[in-house]
């Protein structure tokens, strides 16, 4: 065999070689299981749904799961007890955001300028109109939406005696969810620059977490902050305590959205990128922190949400 041929052979196994090992090294990362923290284990609580995303209790029972499709193919599916499973509401396009309210279903939808809606027994209702809402969140009195838009995204305030709507903040950017924590501040988070930011009243919104790697949903509850990274590949669940510490929960997860808490220390992640729901449990004898919320820190968190909002819009 001449010099030219034999180069050409080595380059054309090297390429295989190289072609060989990238495919390896997603298949390795599509595969590999996710991994739990010490103290938690978890569990497929429902496969087979697709690009899973919001996540709620249905006001009879049962959990309620957004299918995130486009261009009218993504549903938000009831999974009853028993097992069975019924789709509610047909033909959305993105749904994302889903929250429990007034006895019914809010939900938002990620694709262009559709509504926040309404879902009270088997009846839809318009609220009002955004431009891709991902994240809500709602304290009785008042409903808030966020945009998931670049540069030019929007934080509603919809309160429901009225329907009054205004603008909290504008000129937001990959801002895909809120949540009130226990301590009455208000959180948001920014995907792509990877920080989760507090409203505040004087409109400058510090950075309060930095250093994540595309973070979407939030829940704040006795255990800390709860932050999923949306990110295809060797995504986490993030844990931050009061004092700051983040723990990675679950790891190795692909595309993660949604969490719902349940009783005894389960919760519901919804993980878009293999189209299941997990359930997360702790464990006995962990180790973390279980304090139940007093009426007393719920009603200081209302008053100091409303000192943040004052001037800011509306």
């Amino acid at each position: 065999m001449n010099m030219p041929l034999r180069l050409l052979k080595n380059a054309l196994l090297a390429a295989a070689a190289l072609v060989a090992a990238a495919l390896i090294f997603f298949s390795w990362q599509y595969f590999f299981p996710v991994q739990a923290a010490s103290g938690w284990s978890y569990r497929v609580a429902y496969d087979g749904v697709q690009k899973a995303a919001g996540l709620a209790r249905a006001p009879g029972g049962g959990i309620l799961v957004s299918q995130e499709l486009q261009d009218g193919q993504g549903s938000i599916l009831l999974m009853q007890p028993d097992g069975e499973r019924e789709v509610v509401v047909g033909g959305l396009s993105k749904p994302d955001g889903l929250l429990s309210a007034r006895g019914g279903l809010v939900f938002s939808q990620e694709s262009g300028d559709k509504p926040v809606s309404f879902l009270q027994g088997t009846r839809v209702s318009e609220l009002f109109e955004g431009d891709q809402v991902q994240g809500l969140w709602d304290d009785g009195h008042y409903l808030y939406a966020i945009e998931d838009r670049k540069g030019n995204g929007r934080l509603w305030r919809y309160r429901w005696d009225d329907r009054k709507l205004s603008v909290v903040r504008d000129n937001l950017s990959e801002t895909e969810s809120i949540t009130r924590c226990t301590d009455g501040r208000m959180l948001y988070s920014e995907k792509e620059t990877g920080v989760i930011r507090e409203l505040r009243e004087d409109g400058r919104d510090p950075v309060v977490i930095e250093g994540l790697r595309n973070p979407t949903f939030m829940l704040c509850d006795e255990q800390g902050l709860w932050i999923s990274e949306d990110s295809t590949h060797r995504a986490r669940l993030l844990l931050v305590d009061a004092q700051g510490e983040q723990t990675t929960v679950l790891s190795f997860l692909k595309a993660p959205q949604a969490i719902l808490p349940l009783e005894s220390g389960r919760y519901l992640i919804a993980e878009g990128g293999r189209d299941r729901v997990l359930e997360l449990s702790l464990n006995k004898d962990d180790g973390f922190r279980r304090e139940p919320d007093s009426s007393a820190k719920h009603g200081e968190a209302a008053e100091r949400e409303q000192n943040v909002l004052k001037g800011a819009g509306g």
